[in-house]
């Protein structure tokens, strides 16, 4: 066990693993990257291959293996049978039905559903994975969330320019307010700029949110954790212990709610600004 419990939540390049499988605890990644010839750093950041790194690759690689049968099953009109797959199927009708069509719009949600189908499973994987011993959540790191909301505000824009041009979705940002001219002139571009860094804030959120609530779980799991080790070889251990450990189980099966929640509304939330960029005001 790591001596700092809070460790689960930070990326490294090591997985902390039981003594017996490793003497220090910690089970040291290949770094490919030198591998290959490639410097330690560039522009002074460190190029390292993480444990979050090879843990969104283990979830792209489920995720691969679930959906790309489905898919063909379902290309060639096999309907996928058993309760495993008539699960999966459930969630993306769900999705499509009563987050896709809704935010976006009947006629529209068909193109954004392979991206929207892709982020929610994605981000759910990563949650799940993040509940495993000795893994670590990869969402609740800030570069992680912001790529993942990075995708969402590119998809987003380029949805809305897609539509209607790039002069077109600038001017949309504006809602007509028949104002006479003088003041058009003031109000008009200060409009123009909030909507914009409104734009802006609303998918830094989207980051923020998602790492605030994968991180804030995963911290409270190790203060609870961690009254088992402060109280050791004390009178209240034997009450501390007990208590923690039924605190943690209880904590976790709120985090695999939440791993699911978030999933989902980090979706919604993506589909949602699709839907405004496709239809402004």
């Amino acid at each position: 066990m790591a001596a700092n419990p809070i460790d689960h939540v930070k990326d490294a390049t090591y997985f902390e693993v039981p003594q017996f499988i490793q003497e220090d605890g910690k089970l040291e990644i290949p770094q490919i990257f030198q591998m290959m010839g490639l410097p330690d750093e560039i522009y002074g950041q460190p190029l390292q291959f993480t444990k979050f790194m090879v843990l969104e690759l283990v979830a792209a690689v489920v995720l691969i293996a679930i959906f790309v049968p489905l898919a063909q099953r379902m290309a060639r009109s096999d309907a996928p049978r058993g309760r495993l797959w008539n699960f999966f199927e459930a969630i993306l009708l769900f999705l499509r039905d009563e987050v896709a069509r809704p935010a976006i719009g009947s006629k529209d949600a068909g193109k954004f559903m392979p991206y929207l189908w892709t982020i929610f499973f994605f981000v759910l994987a990563c949650n799940l994975i993040g509940m495993l011993p000795w893994s670590g959540t990869a969402t609740s790191a800030l570069g992680t969330t912001s790529a993942l909301a990075a995708t969402a505000f590119v998809v987003t824009i380029g949805s809305g320019m897609s539509r209607l041009g790039v002069f077109g979705f600038l001017k949309a940002q504006v809602p007509h307010m028949g104002l006479p001219l003088p003041l058009a002139i003031v109000l008009v571009p200060l409009i123009f700029a909030i909507e914009i860094v409104g734009l802006l804030i609303k998918h830094t959120m989207l980051a923020l949110r998602l790492l605030a609530n994968m991180f804030g779980g995963h911290v409270v799991l190790a203060v609870l954790m961690s009254f088992i080790a402060v109280t050791a070889g004390t009178g209240m251990w034997g009450v501390v212990m007990p208590a923690s450990v039924l605190g943690c189980t209880a904590m976790n099966m709120l985090e695999l709610f939440v791993a699911f929640l978030q999933a989902y509304i980090f979706t919604f939330l993506s589909a949602l600004f699709i839907g405004m960029a496709l239809h402004p005001h």
